[in-house]
């Protein structure tokens, strides 16, 4: 079974992306929001694609604030992992936001919040999963 890793500092947002890739998408979830633990894990390959919310409020990595854009290019710079999917989450959906966000972060992939079509957003996912 694929693991898509959810790193969300909202728990509404969380747990609901985690009922929809669960029951929907017939897969598993891990959520942290903890810069650490999301190395960690995607160092160790315990995930087979992050869904990165941009805005993190509360995050913080070797003493500095970082949000979802940093976090994913410093996962994109890693050797080790620069090839796990990575499909950044945002409620910032204005005009140009997407490319903008793609460029800076290398992330390979963006959807906006609020999620309404439900499957759309689990064959989104399951397209950039990696195929066995």
């Amino acid at each position: 079974m694929k693991t898509v890793l959810i790193v969300e500092d909202d728990l509404v947002n969380a747990r609901v992306f985690s009922k929809i890739l669960t029951k929907r998408g017939g897969l598993a979830v891990k959520h942290t929001e903890n810069v650490e633990e999301v190395m960690q894990i995607a160092s160790k390959g315990e995930a087979d694609l992050i869904l990165m919310d941009v805005s993190l409020s509360r995050s913080v990595y070797q003493g500095k604030a970082v949000d979802g854009i940093k976090i994913t290019q410093l996962l994109k710079a890693d050797p080790q992992t620069a090839s796990l999917p990575i499909i950044l989450v945002t409620a910032h959906a204005m005009a140009g936001d997407r490319e903008t966000f793609l460029d800076q972060s290398g992330a390979d992939g963006y959807i906006s919040k609020p999620v309404v079509d439900h499957q759309l957003f689990v064959d989104q996912i399951k397209a950039l999963l990696p195929q066995e």
